[in-house]
């Protein structure tokens, strides 16, 4: 098959990564694959993320392994020392990453919230349930002032969240990231919800959860992150936060579908937390990655 691998121009450069593009096509410019490689930094500078397609028609044709030798060398070329890249596990794509090199380093479980079967009163029995010590609070889109920065502060609660054998380093926050992260969201139209407990000692955030929710307030929303700081665990932070996330979407988004959400399969914690909250299984996606 005649091949020709274009470098493509990505908007999607941002002030913490940057993103390279590539299109496959064959003699008659007709599209066959893309491969997108991000360069990550803040901690991560070691990694690039992968995300390789190729048009189901135009597989074992050799599209998808030249656009894993462009977007491998260009990692080198980057001085970057693994490539990781995702996908459902038993699907081709799993088995296209193992069968050149690639080796399965995480495992992440898959689950959806049908709001439909959301029960409210269950919902407000967790939410308004006492946890001495501490009071939730919530904002829409940036993080405020009076609270942005131990919102930076409280990112750490994530840095020993169960990664198996994958080498993902600790990303470096502050306020301009998080406040970056939410510009992001806010840009592509959707809408970013973040709930927070709050020490009520010294009025510092103790743990986080985020839901992103389509601009149009349809479909499905999907979790950001959940994450409690150790030295606040214990305290069922995590399932306070999170129920009151899901009472939240489901009072003012009448036309929300469901609610996602992806936890590493050995996180077992949070794991029990979303299958108590509701949360079913669709599907799992095996990790993978290059060394360099």
């Amino acid at each position: 098959m005649s091949l020709r691998i274009t470098p493509l121009t990505d908007p999607a450069h941002g002030p913490h990564g940057r993103r390279l593009a590539w299109l496959a096509s064959d003699a008659d410019s007709i599209p066959a694959g893309t491969a997108f490689l991000r360069l990550l930094d803040g901690g991560q500078e070691h990694l690039a993320e992968l995300d390789l397609r190729v048009h189901p028609v135009e597989r074992r044709k050799g599209v998808g392994s030249r656009l894993l030798n462009t977007a491998v060398a260009t990692a080198r070329d980057n001085a970057r020392r693994r490539v990781v890249a995702q996908a459902e596990a038993g699907s081709p794509g799993d088995h296209f990453l193992a069968a050149r090199g690639f080796r399965k380093v995480l495992a992440f479980r898959y689950t959806r919230l049908a709001m439909a079967d959301v029960d409210t009163t269950v919902l407000a029995g967790i939410v308004e349930r006492p946890h001495p010590g501490y009071r939730l609070t919530s904002w829409q889109g940036t993080v405020p002032d009076d609270l942005a920065r131990t919102f930076a502060a409280s990112r750490r609660a994530m840095d020993d969240m169960p990664m198996d054998d994958a080498e993902y380093g600790t990303v470096a926050w502050d306020v301009d990231r998080v406040r970056a992260a939410a510009k992001a969201v806010e840009q592509r139209g959707d809408h970013l919800h973040t709930v927070v407990a709050i020490d009520a000692s010294n009025g510092s955030i103790a743990g986080f959860t985020e839901l992103v929710i389509p601009g149009d307030g349809a479909g499905d929303g999907q979790h950001y992150g959940t994450g409690v700081l150790p030295e606040h665990r214990g305290h069922g932070l995590g399932r306070w936060m999170k129920a009151e996330s899901i009472r939240q979407a489901h009072r003012d988004y009448p036309g929300l579908d469901g609610l996602l959400t992806d936890t590493t399969d050995s996180n077992a914690h949070m794991r029990r937390i979303n299958d108590d909250l509701g949360y079913k299984p669709t599907h799992t996606t095996h990790q993978h990655q290059l060394d360099l």
